[in-house]
């Protein structure tokens, strides 16, 4: 529950008490006096992607990003719309106006193919720091709050945040093969993973996972040899939740003079809650929704696919792993999914697919392109963790 008092209705960026960047003011109107605004999102594998014009224009889909310092657009996107200055910048979203000295633009090359979206732009900590945000994981939704009128009253509990090097961490403890990790984590709600440990920290500690599968398929995940496994439990404040994914990742932290920055907390894991990121009291609060218990499934299928032609519906096998239901089915690297379950790509989107390969059940039927040739298999998923 929460509440809101009569209060100023615009607010600037601190520069103190949980800054999280350094740079010239963003400053958050609140449209017809109020101090709080509700706005429907989209969530693609639990990213959040948020409506926003840019100075008036037409609207775009920003990605929610906590480890990004500064908000941005994708040039191709300022090219779309006709923004050839980026200076003095305002961002319109649906009861709040959002002005920046300078707008970024920075272009994300691999977004599309891994996503199966255009990628358009990124909310970044310049404007968490300017408000008060919850995610609604469970309703899908944004609510953004005037930090000076903002009162939490609800039941959640409240994680203190630190930043290294720009970045929100929080302590958080992961017990792996039983041997426990109790260190600094980054919250990053642009991980599609739930939790993901640098190989670095693991390594000097002589932690690692028996029993893994790689990494590739999960969006956005860089580097080839990036491991997926399960953790015991992973526990952030009072709440524990149980043999969540976990990725060993052999990428370098983005923070690397920090020695306690063990890895990050993703979308996956943030799912369960109520988000309250609230940098002007540097906490981050948390509240378990429905999901709170439920299960993370790995991608059963063994193959990375990634999209691109007309409209990003063309699915391309761009890596089948030995022993798993993609090479059990006779799938290659190169084949191109024309249809899945009767519905063809034309009516399909990258995060479908994603998400039929979490699913056990019957065999799904997928119809092939290879070599010019087309023809059927059936892929039938199986636990592989």
């Amino acid at each position: 529950m929460l509440c809101l008092c009569c209060a100023p209705h615009s607010t600037t960026l601190a520069q103190s008490r949980g800054a999280a960047v350094r740079q010239a003011a963003v400053i958050a109107r609140f449209q017809n006096g109020g101090n709080a605004v509700e706005i429907a999102a989209d969530f693609i594998d639990h990213l959040l992607f948020v409506p926003v014009r840019v100075n008036q224009g037409q609207p775009s889909l920003f990605e929610l990003d906590t480890t990004a310092s500064a908000s941005s657009i994708d040039p191709a996107r300022a090219a779309e719309l006709g923004l050839t200055r980026l200076s003095s910048a305002q961002m319109n979203l649906s009861g709040l106006d959002i002005s920046f000295a300078q707008l970024a633009s920075v272009p994300q090359a691999e977004f599309g193919a891994r996503f199966g979206r255009p990628y358009q732009g990124t909310l970044g900590n310049d404007f968490l720091s300017a408000v008060v945000a919850r995610i609604d994981y469970a309703r899908q939704t944004m609510q953004l709050y005037d930090p000076t009128a903002y009162k939490y009253a609800g039941h959640g509990k409240s994680l203190r945040v630190t930043f290294v090097d720009g970045l929100p961490v929080v302590k958080a403890k992961a017990i792996v093969e039983g041997q426990s990790i109790d260190a600094d984590f980054i919250v990053n709600t642009a991980l599609a993973a739930p939790v993901l440990i640098f190989d670095h920290y693991a390594g000097a500690r002589r932690i690692s996972l028996r029993k893994s599968i790689s990494a590739a398929s999960m969006p956005l995940l860089q580097a080839e040899n990036d491991a997926l496994g399960r953790l015991d439990r992973f526990q952030l404040g009072p709440y524990s939740v149980e043999a969540s994914l976990v990725v060993f990742s052999k990428q370098a932290p983005p923070a690397a003079s920090d020695s306690k920055l063990a890895g990050e907390i993703g979308a996956e894991m943030l799912r369960r809650f109520g988000v309250v990121i609230d940098y002007s009291r540097q906490q981050i609060l948390l509240d378990p929704n429905s999901e709170f218990n439920s299960e993370d499934f790995e991608d059963m299928s063994g193959l990375t696919v990634v999209a691109g032609g007309a409209n990003l519906k063309q699915f391309m096998i761009t890596d089948v792993r030995p022993s798993t239901p993609g090479a059990e089915a006779g799938l290659r690297k190169g084949d191109v999914i024309e249809g899945i379950d009767g519905d063809p790509a034309a009516e399909l989107s990258l995060p479908d697919i994603h998400r039929l390969f979490r699913l056990l059940g019957p065999p799904h039927p997928l119809v092939i392109t290879r070599n010019g040739k087309t023809f059927t298999v059936n892929l039938r998923m199986h636990r592989l963790l």
